[in-house]
């Protein structure tokens, strides 16, 4: 029976199975392993796949006419394959049984997240009554980072006789997880080499493509009751097959356990011996289910986030997602936030600013882990430096697309699958990742209060990105203000200007704003720093130690358009055509992806007022009502509540959803405006992957990005909760629908924290330690000390009628 912990689906469906793939995939931060019967081959119903976190390979492929050279996270050999069939005593030998062979009878999954554990019951019949029940139970180790495993029984009912068993290890795989991908090149192993050692073990080894990924798998099959093993060898898989006898009284067990040990890890040995030496010394089963569970115990206490009903069973599977594509074991490792997680090969694997979404959880919870993903932007500096310096530009402009060193790796051309076409993608335009970055390293220091850090990589980051955005301002001497040029914004659907033979747009809002926070933050630090440690930033960077007041006059002075009593997406944004939604929604029902609609018509989005996500309302998901007035009063502008008001309710009915990052900040935005509708979106945002709102996306990988934003909108969303050094400052908006939720976080050294909501109560409760006293800052600015073991309840006022 389903419960808050469990995820189930009872019966097969093949239209599903993808999708259940995803949402049942199991990791650990270091690799993960889509949640595909074991039975199964990739093709159109089923893809299993295992993924390494920052496993990259570059290969080109002939597109349209063009050379085009991508980047893909790689798919790893295949550790799963098991076959089986019965050789009843008084018949014939049975087919191989796969969930889609005509005798399966009864076909049940669960997803334990308590445990990390992926069970899956199948039960045939032929057509003689006789039955086998097969149950395979399935983890990827939290513990031990470099291992999985698998145990599988198999149960006759109504006859005897045996079973024939075929395991294998599979290195013949290419990466065919997205349909629009398929007329690219996608074989990216190669010099498979295997073997088996004198315990019986499998190994195999492989290279990428492009000679800088190396990766070994070993494997360990035990079979119950034993038999004699044969063990054989074809093109790129490794398998041993026995026979076993089995009835009623006498089930079949098959465990099967992997190793994975790749060039990512650190300096590469022998990964062969390494992976043999790590799953012959591998327990068995039990145990290692036991310290798997362990290990995620010790996750779940750290993460905790408890809120009653199937909202919270659904944050609780969000939760679960995030963990194992972004653990503990992931700090070790050279790797950024995968926008779809470890889960398939959608956006190639790419990191992309979706860590945006995903560290203000992680700094709450797992600071160490944040900081490591810091680590990877920070060790990618020299190279958003270099292409900046590429494109005439000054300081670091970090790509839109980053994977394995740093360079853009946005495509160039994309297929619209409605029409055929492939289109020109001006994505890599959209510069505001370096301000996303920006935010996410201060936000980060303010809630660890990790100094050595901003002063260290993060005062490098920010400074380098604060150049860019001072280099990329030119001065419009008409307007007397500073523009940014060119450039694309979160909405991706406006690309150009209509008619326009150039790509980018001038002064897009958010662009704009989250610019000049960053040339004030900028600014600030400076002055913050001690003198010893400006000057060696100020000599490294090459500038003159007069350019913090430069930041801060650009910071002041960027351009950011009004139009109709509202803030414009862009300049001229309302010139643009108004759309007639009601007659494309009638047409096509399903108008999320609007941009393709279009131009399969022979249109272009470029010319209407429609967006595909927040763009413009992105800023009041970032900020506060009261932080947003005051940015632009820095700017020169008044944004009260009013004209943010009509401004949200302006873009609300011209924006078509095309992201499933849309409904969360919409349901965002509108929670804290005490909206209508916020209940609408954050639920649509709950459900986005596992209703596969988007139609199909979810089964090429989870979108972590929503999914950690769920996450985020309750924690610190529904709480007001903001971190900095005068103290953790809580102001709830409260909504109806999550009234009541308690969660546990780190800040400044203070670990355990627990803050409850209730209607109209808000408590937050410090743990006995060593730790100092905690400044709590309440809605109405009163502050209040507790000392570690003491708790605080405040009444909230009654909302306005």
């Amino acid at each position: 029976m389903t419960s808050s912990w469990t995820w189930e689906y009872s019966g097969y469906d093949p239209k599903q199975e993808r999708l259940r793939e995803a949402l049942c995939t199991l990791g650990n931060g270091r690799f993960a392993t889509r949640g595909a019967a074991p039975e199964t081959d990739a093709g159109p119903v089923h893809y299993p796949a295992t993924y390494g976190a920052g496993c990259y390979n570059r290969l080109e492929s002939l597109v349209a006419g063009r050379r085009i050279v991508n980047e893909d996270l790689v798919n790893l050999p295949n550790w799963l394959p098991l076959r089986y069939r019965c050789r009843p005593a008084d018949g014939p030998v049975g087919d191989w049984l796969t969930p889609d062979h005509a005798s399966l009878r009864r076909y049940h999954l669960t997803l334990d997240l308590r445990s990390g554990v992926l069970t899956r019951h199948l039960l045939y019949q032929d057509g003689y009554g006789r039955r086998l029940g097969v149950t395979h139970t399935r983890l990827v180790h939290m513990g031990d980072p470099y291992l999985a495993a698998q145990r599988t029984t198999l149960r006759a009912y109504g006859w005897q006789g045996e079973i024939e068993l075929e395991s294998a290890l599979d290195g013949d795989v290419v990466n065919a997880g997205v349909d629009r991908y398929r007329e690219l090149a996608n074989r990216h192993l190669t010099g498979l080499r295997s073997g088996v050692d004198r315990s019986g073990a499998l190994w195999l080894s492989c290279r990428a493509t492009d000679g800088r990924l190396r990766a070994a798998m070993a494997l360990r099959t035990a079979v119950r009751p034993l038999a004699a093993v044969s063990t054989w060898f074809s093109g790129g898989r490794a398998a041993q097959s026995c026979t076993v006898p089995i009835s009623r009284q006498r089930h079949v067990t098959v465990v099967k356990t992997a190793a994975l040990h790749t060039t990512v890890d650190g300096p590469a040995g022998e990964l062969e011996r390494d992976a043999l030496d790590s799953v012959t010394q591998a327990p068995g089963f039990a145990a290692l289910l036991t310290s798997h569970r362990q290990a995620w115990d010790r996750l779940w206490q750290r993460a905790e986030l408890s809120v009653p009903g199937e909202a919270g069973r659904v944050l609780r599977l969000h939760m679960f997602h995030v963990l194992q594509t972004l653990s503990p074991n992931t700090a070790t490792l050279d790797v950024g936030v995968p926008a779809r997680g470890l889960h398939g090969e959608a956006y190639r694997g790419h990191v992309f600013w979706d860590e945006l979404f995903v560290l203000p959880y992680l700094s709450l919870h797992f600071p160490q882990v944040a900081r490591a993903l810091l680590g990877y932007r920070h060790r990618r500096l020299p190279a958003a430096c270099e292409s900046a310096r590429k494109a005439g530009h000054q300081g670091a402009m970090y790509p839109w697309q980053s994977g394995r060193d740093g360079h853009e790796e946005s495509q160039e051309v994309h297929l619209n699958p409605r029409s055929g076409h492939w289109m020109p993608d001006h994505s890599r335009l959209q510069r505001h990742v370096g301000s996303a970055i920006a935010l996410n390293v201060w936000r980060y220091a303010q809630t660890s209060g990790d100094t050595d850090f901003l002063h260290g990589p993060g005062a490098e980051m920010l400074f380098q990105i604060a150049r860019f955005w001072e280099g990329a301002a030119e001065y419009d001497p008409s307007l007397a203000r500073w523009r940014i040029r060119g450039v694309v914004g979160p909405d991706e659907f406006h690309d150009a200007y209509p008619d326009s033979d150039r790509p980018g747009l001038d002064d897009n809002a958010y662009t704009n704003v989250t610019a000049s926070w960053v040339l004030a933050r900028a600014a600030a630090l400076a002055a913050a720093l001690p003198e010893a440690r400006r000057s060696e930033l100020f000599e490294q960077l090459g500038a003159e130690p007069d350019v913090p007041e430069r930041w801060e006059a650009v910071s002041r002075g960027l351009h950011v358009p009004f139009h109709q009593g509202v803030i414009s997406q862009f300049e001229g944004y309302g010139e643009l055509a108004e759309l007639d939604w009601d007659a494309y929604r009638a047409r096509y029902t399903d108008i999320r992806r609007l941009d393709r609609i279009l131009e399969a018509e022979g249109d272009t989005v470029n010319r209407y007022q429609a967006s595909k996500q927040a763009d413009t309302l992105m800023l009041g998901q970032l900020f506060s009502p009261a932080q947003l007035a005051e940015l632009f009063s820095r700017l020169g502008y008044v944004v009260d509540d009013e004209t943010w008001r009509r401004t949200v309710s302006y873009y609300l009915s011209r924006t078509s959803h095309g992201s499933t990052l849309s409904s969360l900040v919409h349901g965002w935005v509108l929670t804290r405006l005490g909206g209508a509708d916020a209940w609408r979106y954050c639920e649509e945002a709950l459900l986005s992957d596992v209703a596969d709102v988007q139609g199909g996306t979810t089964a090429e990988g989870i979108h972590l990005g929503a999914m950690a934003g769920t996450l985020d909108l309750v924690q610190r969303g529904l709480t007001g909760l903001e971190t900095g050094a005068d103290g953790l400052r809580l102001h709830p908006v409260p909504l109806d629908e999550i009234s009541r939720f308690t969660f546990s976080l780190c800040y400044r050294g203070h670990r355990g924290l627990r803050v409850r909501m209730l209607p109209g109560r808000l408590g937050i409760i410090v743990p006995s330690s060593r730790a100092g006293p905690l400044t709590v800052v309440l809605p109405d600015d009163r502050r209040v000390v507790l000392n570690p073991g003491e708790r605080h309840w405040y009444r909230l006022p009654r909302p306005e009628s």
